[in-house]
């Protein structure tokens, strides 16, 4: 049985490991420049760290917008985490959280090949397909529960 947790990171704690993932998975994997990854929006921004079976696996941050808008970014998996749901349960935190916080709007920017998932969570897609950071993306948004 694989134990996964997702929960708000301790940013002091935590963050170095929230970065070898994202190092990992952006710029090992996907051949992302450093500076595009770590724009400086961490620090205000609300993390969020996966772990299976106690070693860190998952990542995603969430940004506010402002008072009726929030955005997910940064989700990645490492290759060990991958094909356990890790990547929707980080979503379903994230999308927790922003929901405790009485923001009715998601917002994210999804590698278009990724977009299933969140089309299961119930983001709709908007837009045309654009490239962000050589990747092609689409915008997808969901309204939350209130």
């Amino acid at each position: 049985m694989k134990d996964v947790i997702v929960r708000v990171a301790d940013w002091y704690q935590e963050f170095s490991a929230i970065q070898a993932i994202r190092k990992s998975v952006f710029q090992e994997e996907q051949g992302l420049d450093p500076d595009l990854d770590f724009d400086g929006q961490d620090e205000t921004s609300q993390q969020l760290i996966a772990s299976l079976n106690g070693e860190y696996v998952g990542t995603a941050r969430v940004r506010y917008l402002d008072d009726k808008t929030a955005k997910i970014e940064r989700l990645a998996v490492l290759p060990v985490g991958r094909g356990y749901g890790i990547g929707k349960k980080i979503m379903e935190k994230a999308m927790e959280v922003i929901a405790s916080k009485n923001i009715p709007e998601v917002v994210i920017h999804a590698q278009e090949y990724i977009k299933g998932l969140h089309q299961q969570l119930g983001f709709q897609e908007e837009g045309e397909v654009f490239e962000e950071a050589g990747i092609r993306h689409v915008t997808m948004r969901k309204k939350l529960n209130q």
